[in-house]
């Protein structure tokens, strides 16, 4: 062992070495922290009423996290754009200016779908960066939202759009899996946790994150222009990742109404170097409640474009298609010829339906001019005129495209009302652009559109109120070929797809089944459930062109329910959920002028639901219903009709049977 001995002078001396390194290191610590410390620029925004904060971070990365009630349920998640040239958006930017605004607006919908008043209330903050672009954040009491600008002076290409969410832990998601970038996107939504989903398993939006013990956060967009639709995608983690649709270089048409996408180039879009970009929507429900009562996709999106809506004239519609022309009780052959068209228009007429359709069939698909021989056209307008009937008008999408300005020209000259324009099956950017196109030219000639075969509403309809409704979900159409939509979908979608905007389901089934009765039969189709199940849908489904998908000689033997599908509106002064559970049930009021419709909705559990109509004013109404027969359990079509009287102190008992449903329309006496 070898001994050290120091003298005095000597262990000075050591004593100042060390302090010098060691002051070294702190300073050079210190240096770094606050280096560190200079370039991550954090900021805070808090809701309305303070129960939800969002986080920004501006370092290496921007990036942001949600927390409701001080518990964090999104962690720092990332978001960039890539743009051809220009190089990243968003990695060591560098913050310029930062402004704070408190905005609390009142609009009135041209088309009411859940009230006439919608409040708009937000907290937002905008920064703005040395490059070119902006991003802001909105906190409402009911989630948060997000958005890029940028003020490029020339064109761009966007070679990519970076968006993430990570969540705080690996909770249960309701998944609406695609297969591909060419769909209808009618899914059903399957029940996984976060970690389930292997890397590049997709979805279509929106989805809903169940969260245990805790509130449901729903995803989608709004204000969807000039860009392509955003998927999500798993990453084997409770984190998704977004993806997109590149721009479509070749294409091939199959048949006259599909056109796939061959080859895609490798970015997501061409546009204008100035311009904002589609919202990312969280919604946060404490309640299931909350996620049909919320507004935010319509808040978000572009004000009205139209300077004339006088002639938007919302309603219901008599279908032909689903019920395979299927008249009956007639003296003449049923089909797609003037005398079916002249009976439905009569029908119509009688129960105060506004239109009817002449869907696939009336003319060639892949022409609009070569009408049906079988077919006096003008005479069915001339006579669904003289009857106060309006005609819509079935297209392909793409027969529309390449015939547009004739075709539309001619409608308009023939009085048509409205189309029905479907198999788009895409959401690229093009074909996004394809939809604002069609909107446009649609208003310019007073016709109102139902899109089929199309992604979720994300924004259009605001800014065009002639877009009456849209597909987008799996709805009763399906049940000709399958053994979904079933009461368990059925009780997913207000709280899920609904939550984008109006959704053309196409209710009205008069043959009902339950489960071990059902058979899916082309050419006589049958619904899942009930019959007041069917009937409920009209008071809990959005649809401002709502379709009465059976044939007009099935209500005329069903002339009882009628008493409700006639006068049943497709628009609302007000809404209320009194109760709900997503995939369970829904109880819902809504008022049109001084009536109130209520419907109840059951999965394939029977249920008891209280009805409390403490929402009713003063005095006494009476209340027509509808409600399950005793036998409804085994026989779908079993249900009574009642009338009694009712008021505000009146808590109503409902009885639904297995997919079961409620229905009532309750005015005052």
């Amino acid at each position: 062992m070898q001994e050290r001995f120091f003298n005095a002078k000597g262990e000075v001396e050591l004593s100042k070495k060390r302090h010098r390194n060691f002051v070294s290191m702190v300073s050079a610590l210190v240096l770094f922290l606050g280096f560190s410390l200079l370039k991550a620029e954090n900021y805070e925004l808090f809701s309305p009423d303070k129960s939800i904060r969002v986080d920004i971070s501006v370092a290496e990365k921007i990036s942001y996290s949600v927390s409701l009630n001080g518990e964090r349920l999104v962690l720092p998640s990332s978001l960039s754009m890539t743009i051809k040239g220009k190089g990243a958006l968003g990695p060591n930017a560098h913050v310029k200016n930062v402004k704070r605004d408190s905005v609390k607006n009142m609009h009135h919908p041209v088309v009411p779908v859940k009230s006439i008043n919608v409040v708009d209330r937000f907290n937002e903050i905008s920064f703005s960066f040395e490059q070119p672009f902006k991003v802001i954040f909105r906190a409402y009491n009911q989630g948060v939202a997000y958005q890029f600008q940028t003020t490029f002076k020339e064109m761009i290409q966007l070679e990519d759009e970076e968006v993430f969410l990570r969540f705080n832990k690996n909770h249960k998601i309701y998944f609406p899996t695609e297969e591909s970038f060419l769909t209808h996107s009618e899914r059903l939504y399957e029940y996984l946790s976060l970690s389930d989903i292997p890397d590049g398993k997709m979805a279509s939006l929106p989805l809903l994150v169940d969260i245990a013990e805790g509130p449901k956060i729903a995803f989608t967009e709004a204000w969807l222009e000039d860009y392509p639709g955003l998927y999500l995608e798993g990453r084997s983690e409770p984190c998704l990742k977004g993806l997109f649709p590149a721009v479509a270089v070749k294409e091939k048409q199959t048949r006259d109404r599909t056109v796939e996408v061959i080859e895609r180039a490798d970015h997501i879009a061409y546009t204008q170097g100035t311009r904002s970009y589609p919202w990312r929507v969280l919604v946060i429900a404490r309640k299931d409640s909350e996620l049909i009562e919320n507004q935010i996709v319509y808040t978000l999106s572009p004000p009205c474009r139209l300077k004339d809506t006088y002639w938007i004239k919302p309603g219901k519609v008599a279908w032909d298609w689903w019920n395979a022309n299927n008249l009956f009780g007639v003296d003449f052959r049923a089909g797609i010829n003037t005398s079916s068209y002249k009976y439905t228009i009569d029908f119509a007429a009688s129960y105060g339906i506004e239109y009817i359709i002449l869907d696939e069939g009336w003319s060639d698909p892949a022409d609009l001019f070569k009408v049906n021989p079988d077919l006096d056209l003008e005479e069915i307008l001339r006579y669904g005129s003289e009857k106060n009937v309006g005609i819509i008008l079935w297209v392909v999408w793409k027969t529309l495209d390449d015939q547009l300005e004739p075709a539309l020209n001619r409608f308009e000259d023939w009085g048509v009302k409205g189309i029905k324009v479907d198999f788009m099956q895409r959401d690229d950017q093009a074909m996004v652009n394809y939809y604002w196109k069609i909107a446009a030219q649609a208003a310019k000639r007073h016709l109102i559109v139902d899109f089929h075969g199309s992604y979720k509403p994300a924004g259009l309809r605001r800014a065009y109120p002639n877009v009456l409704t849209r597909e987008g979900v799996r709805g009763l159409e399906n049940v000709k070929w399958s053994k979904t939509p079933d009461p368990e979908h059925d009780l997913m979608i207000p709280f899920i797809r609904m939550l984008a905007g109006p959704m053309d389901y196409t209710p009205g089934a008069m043959i009902n089944a339950q489960k071990k009765n059902f058979h899916p039969v082309y050419t006589r189709p049958m619904s899942m459930g009930t019959r007041c199940h069917q009937l409920a849908m009209y008071v809990v489904y959005e649809s401002p062109l709502q379709m009465l998908a059976d044939s007009a000689s099935h209500y005329l033997r069903e002339k009882e329910c009628l008493t409700f599908l006639g006068p049943v509106p497709t628009v609302w002064e007000k809404t209320l959920i009194l109760e709900a559970s997503v995939g369970d049930y829904v109880l819902v009021a809504r008022k049109s002028k001084e009536v109130w419709y209520v419907g109840a909705m059951t999965d394939w559990d029977a249920r008891t639901i209280s009805l409390d109509l403490s929402f009713l004013d003063a005095g006494e109404y009476s209340a027509l219903i509808f409600q399950d027969g005793v036998n409804a359990d085994r026989y779908g079509n079993d249900y009574k009709k009642c009338q009694k009287t009712v008021t505000s102190s009146d808590r109503l008992t409902l009885n639904l049977a297995p997919g079961g449903g409620w229905a009532a329309k309750i005015s005052k006496k």
